[in-house]
Formats: structure tokens, C-alpha cells, sequence
């Protein structure tokens, strides 16, 4: 039987360096792109990428997932602020869930702590949920 999945990531998009970001946050992003960067299939990027904090550890309870992506962020909310005065970005907590049908479907509602963060920081939340038949 295959099982659900999910994985969670913080994400800032928008125009600026992903190198400023890295450095006035401290900490390592997992991905990033810069504006003007080519694209796999040979476009280019009209807007720079900063993903960091993925948790692929898939929890029923998603929000402990979403915790595990947001914790090294709570202390930095004032520098994402100041970021998000000084650039043009968006904030994004990526939610992505394959579920099946046949499986316990997950608990996809954010906890205070997450709502906390993302209205201090004025992040949003995107769910993207992947429903799966069984193979």
C-alpha cells in the first residue's frame, strides 16, 4: 500500500539577491535562483527564489511539520520584516500533501504558533494538495 506524504518549506520570492537574504539571515537556504536565471526548459526566471527549512519527515498532525520548517525563523521575525520593508518579497509557507485515498488523510489546520508567525511576518500559506488513487 503507498503511504501519504508530505513535505513543508518557507519560501521568498521576489526581486532581490538570494545572497543578501542568506547573509542578513544567517542562515543556508536549501534552494535558490536569481532573476535572469535560466530555467531547465530555457526560459528565464522573472523573479528571485529563496526556499529554506524543507521537512520531508510526513506527520499526520502537518503542523508539527510546519514547526520543524518555521522554528529557526521565530527569532529572525524582525529581520524578515525588515527584509520585507526593504525589498519587493513575498512570504510563503509551501504545504504539499499526496494523499491517498484508501489512507488517513492528514490534519492540514496550522497551529497558533504557525498563524503567529505568518501574520507577524505576513506570510502566507499555500496547501498544495496532491489527491492520489491507490496503485
Amino acid at each position: 500500500m503507498t503511504k501519504n506524504t508530505c513535505y513543508t518549506y518557507f519560501k521568498i520570492t521576489g526581486d532581490f539577491d538570494p545572497d543578501v537574504i542568506t547573509k542578513k539571515l544567517g542562515l543556508i537556504p536549501s534552494k535558490t535562483w536569481k532573476i535572469g536565471d535560466e530555467r531547465r526548459n530555457g526560459t528565464l526566471y522573472d523573479f528571485a527564489s529563496w526556499e529554506f527549512g524543507r521537512c520531508d519527515n510526513y506527520d499526520v498532525i502537518v503542523e508539527n511539520q510546519m514547526h520543524i520548517t518555521i522554528d529557526p525563523l521565530l527569532g529572525k521575525i524582525d529581520i524578515l520584516n525588515e527584509i520585507k520593508n526593504e525589498f519587493d518579497v513575498t512570504y510563503t509557507l509551501e504545504v504539499v500533501p499526496t494523499v491517498y485515498a484508501d489512507n488517513t488523510s492528514p490534519c492540514l489546520a496550522p497551529s497558533l504558533k504557525v498563524i503567529d508567525f505568518c501574520h507577524a511576518t505576513r506570510t502566507e500559506i499555500d496547501i498544495d494538495l496532491h489527491v492520489m488513487e491507490q496503485e
